[in-house]
């Protein structure tokens, strides 16, 4: 089965100081056929303006990562973390039982582009974590760089569901190929450039779910870059 979410079919917010695209029902964009993808909740593409932010504000029981496109993000909460990320940086946040967090434009003068992620914890109440971790360009050229997990293999953040979050940039003409497991399913999420999924054209800001299929091939169209949610 796959599931086709064009960029130009999502929900959209302009707030002024953030101009938002949601991939799923999330605040006042409300569809309920668009209520996320098994586990995976909200991914919103976020453009906040120099200045701008999201003001202190509490979370329960959603697993948050942030990806960082262009700019920088200012991260500072309840549990005493405080951080200013750039592109190539991954934050993931385990509200659990609560945390209060906060998310500003670091600069005065550009704006800063980023991926908001919820997915929902396999697990409730647990004491509230937060990590972050670079990884560069070169770590995630020509191949899937798992950088979210439900054990932190690899060097990747670890979440509380049994999820694996992959990160790829290729080159035009590049490919990577992701096996799935019987029973598990896929989104691809395209953060810019050009990609066939399968032979399924796909560009900046679409959006696919894949369930029934023994393995994904993904190819670039134009530079690319991407995240691969393997879920339950």
């Amino acid at each position: 089965m796959i599931l086709l979410r064009r960029a130009d079919e999502r929900g959209h917010a302009n707030h002024g100081w953030l101009d938002s695209h949601h991939t799923f029902s999330f605040a006042d964009f409300h569809d309920l056929q668009w209520m996320g993808f098994g586990p995976l909740r909200v991914i919103n593409e976020d453009r906040v303006a120099a200045g701008g932010g999201f003001a202190p504000h509490r979370h329960a029981n959603m697993e948050i990562i942030s990806y960082v496109i262009e700019g920088a993000l200012q991260h500072r909460d309840s549990i005493g973390n405080g951080s200013v990320m750039r592109p190539g940086d991954v934050q993931s946040m385990s509200a659990g039982s609560g945390i209060e967090h906060s998310e500003f434009n670091a600069s005065k003068d550009e704006p800063v582009h980023f991926l908001q992620v919820w997915i929902q914890p396999n697990r409730i109440n647990a004491a509230p974590t937060y990590a972050q971790q670079h990884y560069p360009v070169a770590a995630r050229r020509g191949v899937l760089r798992l950088v979210a997990s439900p054990d932190g293999a690899d060097g990747s953040l670890p979440i509380r569901q049994d999820a694996n979050v992959y990160a790829s940039i290729l080159a035009p003409g590049e490919t990577v190929a992701h096996a799935l497991d019987a029973g598990r399913r896929a989104w691809v999420q395209v953060v810019r450039g050009a990609l066939l999924l399968n032979e399924l054209s796909l560009v900046a800001g679409d959006g696919v779910g894949i369930s029934d299929a023994a393995e994904l091939a993904l190819k670039a169209g134009t530079d690319c870059e991407l995240l691969l949610f393997d879920l339950p």
